[in-house]
């Protein structure tokens, strides 16, 4: 039986009466990347260059690129211990192609591979980013200190090691190719407890600098017991290679694991929607004041969370995928805060979702890393 979820309002009885009627995914087409083994990341970008979106993935210390349109793999590494948990993708080398970014949970390992000239038949060189954090469990790109150029937020969500409990974002290097590490800098320094998990990134409190969301998700695994189970969000100082404000958003959310900035009803205001990823429910937080209405109390184990215009419509959707339901599903935005849910496919498990253009017809489709599923796999907008 689903557990209790807290604080249902009557917004918030109304939002389920929202996600009580939906569509089914019948007219999401599938299509296969890879299947067989468990994989927990999956990225996407045009790594070939002939135009059309390929994927890489990582499956049991394998990386590999997955083709477009046919998905023939190519391996590009196979080093015992790069098991990789979560991953990022950009031009890291500024050489105006996409590389890849692999973060190994514990011990902490973050390395990029990068794209050669041939990405079919040269080798993908990996290079260091980072091995001091550790419990990476969440990546993301942002141009955190302004300077045009994209860096790269972690985690070190583990309560041991010389980062115990911390996060961190880390400046791309001038000459990243010779480089030993990226200059880290510390901006939750101890007060990411309870088992941190994926960020957001945006200009939450309205100042022009970018803040960065976080959950974590506590529970029996968290050291000490009783820590995790919240939503917060940093608030990035003048200078972002200080330590950054925490604030917290909420807390006594079992399972706590995604949290991303967005306007979701159109009042000017910066949102937060999150997951309860080692649980159950999506739900959305309106600024200023985080007042939480829930978009789906039903959905189990929610790990993932892609917001973005999913229908075009000119305001801010969610899609995530639920392994304990086996459920993709996207959730539709009237643009006022009240959300429909739509299911793309009722057998699929995921701890990745990612939100793009995958066939170039200009809609918004979904690519998924199932871990329990053990496959990558896209799902094709019908809108188009």
């Amino acid at each position: 039986m689903t557990r209790r979820i807290p604080e249902l309002t009557a917004l918030t009885l109304l939002c389920s009466f929202f996600v009580a009627s939906f569509t089914s995914g019948a007219d999401w087409k599938r299509h296969v990347v890879f299947e067989g083994e468990h994989t927990a990341t999956a990225v996407a970008a045009d790594y070939t260059g002939d135009g059309r979106v390929d994927v890489i993935s990582n499956s049991q210390d394998t990386t590999r690129l997955f083709v477009a349109p046919d998905w023939k793999p190519v391996v590009l590494d196979q080093t015992k211990g790069h098991g990789f948990i979560h991953s990022e993708t950009f031009d890291v080398d500024g050489d105006g192609d996409p590389d890849f970014i692999g973060a190994r949970y514990s011990p902490g390992l973050a390395v990029w591979l990068e794209r050669p000239a041939d990405p079919l038949k040269d080798r993908w060189n990996l290079h260091p980013i980072d091995s001091t954090i550790n419990g990476i469990h969440g990546l993301l790109k942002g141009d955190v200190d302004g300077d045009g150029r994209l860096d790269l937020i972690a985690n070190s969500g583990q309560p041991v090691g010389e980062l115990p409990n911390s996060a961190v974002w880390l400046k791309r290097p001038d000459r990243p190719r010779e480089a030993t590490h990226w200059q880290r800098h510390v901006f939750a320094s101890g007060d990411a407890d309870g088992l941190s998990h994926y960020f957001g990134f945006g200009d939450i409190n309205g100042d022009g600098r970018p803040d960065i969301s976080l959950a974590a998700k506590g529970g029996p695994q968290a050291v000490p017991a009783g820590t995790g189970e919240w939503f917060a969000w940093w608030e990035a100082p003048l200078d972002p290679a200080q330590r950054w404000k925490k604030h917290l958003v909420a807390d006594k959310h079992p399972g706590a694991t995604c949290i991303q900035p967005a306007n979701v009803n159109g009042d000017g205001h910066m949102d937060l929607i999150a997951t309860r990823g080692h649980d159950a429910g999506v739900l959305w937080f309106e600024g200023p004041d985080w007042k939480p209405h829930f978009i789906d109390t039903e959905i189990k184990e929610p790990h993932c969370l892609a917001v973005i215009d999913m229908d075009g419509d000119g305001d801010i959707d969610a899609a995530t995928c639920g392994y304990g339901s086996r459920m993709a599903a996207w959730y539709e935005n009237d643009g006022k805060g009240r959300f429909r849910r739509h299911v793309v496919s009722s057998d699929q498990c995921a701890y990745d979702i990612r939100a793009l253009d995958m066939d170039g017809d200009g809609d918004i489709d979904l690519l998924i890393a199932g871990q329990l599923s053990r496959n990558v796999v896209w799902y094709e907008n019908p809108q188009r």
